[in-house]
């Protein structure tokens, strides 16, 4: 999409619902790319509510405010919305293996000097973790395969490998946290389930102690369909990006509210 062409036709598209007394107006485009902060963090935008007021073959937008817009990536569409129609937009933002938006302040509950609970919120400018639902493990390698997972970035700069994750419907996991003297005949190991237009089964990311580097099993109906050896840790997420990630969650939900009914994607 030619962002710049857009912007440049948004005088005319937006021509007849800005207010006469108002001087300007404001609009965000929605293609897919993340989202920055005045700080410079990366943020997941808000879902949100408007009226389609316009259409060209590359997007639509839709009236948010008095003077405010969003430029919808058609390409990126749930659904179509026609020229008209209320709707409920719902751009892509980083999710938990809750199910909450990673944005989510944390919650922890501390008590006074006498011991009367409270409810304490954690926040960090730029934070948006998704952690995986596995308690603090004893073998160092296993949490250091958590911690890289948790904290690398997935290819496209945006997320985490867990973000990643999340977004291929990882559940179910269990995991190996063998003792020393074990690692070699039980390597550390985490093994999840995933459904996505790529693969559909159980993904398996276990530590090779002797190659000093990780194997990635994919496994359906119990049968072993891919085997991925020598992983650089910085490679975990090119190869589960390529395994499992069909690329669907940048996808803009759109959802009929009103008006002209919509053609579904």
């Amino acid at each position: 999409m030619d962002t710049q062409a857009i912007r440049d036709q948004m005088p005319t598209l937006v021509h007849g619902h800005v207010p006469s007394n108002v001087r300007s107006f404001k609009f965000n485009i929605f293609d897919g790319q993340p989202k920055v902060s005045a700080l410079g963090f990366q943020v997941d935008p808000k879902p949100f509510d408007g009226k389609v007021i316009a259409k060209t073959a590359e997007v639509i937008v839709v009236k948010t405010g008095r003077a405010e817009f969003a430029v919808l990536d058609r390409a990126l569409l749930t659904e179509d919305p026609a020229e008209g129609a209320k709707v409920h937009v719902e751009p892509y933002a980083r999710r938990r293996f809750d199910g909450l938006r990673a944005d989510t302040p944390e919650e922890r509950t501390e008590r006074t000097a006498d011991g009367v609970p409270y409810t304490v919120q954690t926040f960090v400018l730029g934070s948006a973790p998704a952690k995986l639902p596995i308690p603090a493990p004893r073998c160092p390698e296993l949490a250091e395969l958590i911690n890289q997972l948790e904290q690398l970035p997935a290819p496209d700069g945006f997320r985490r490998i867990t973000h990643m994750l999340v977004d291929a419907g990882a559940k179910d996991f269990s995991w190996v946290d063998p003792t020393p003297a074990n690692i070699l005949k039980t390597p550390p190991a985490i093994r999840f389930s995933v459904a996505t237009g790529k693969f559909e089964g159980q993904v398996t990311v276990l530590y090779d102690r002797a190659a000093d580097q990780y194997v990635i099993e994919l496994h359906r109906d119990g049968t072993q369909v891919e085997r991925v050896e020598d992983v650089f840790f910085d490679d975990l997420g090119s190869v589960l990006e390529r395994l499992i990630d069909d690329g669907t969650w940048r996808f803009i939900r759109i959802q009929h509210l009103s008006g002209p009914k919509s053609v579904r994607h």
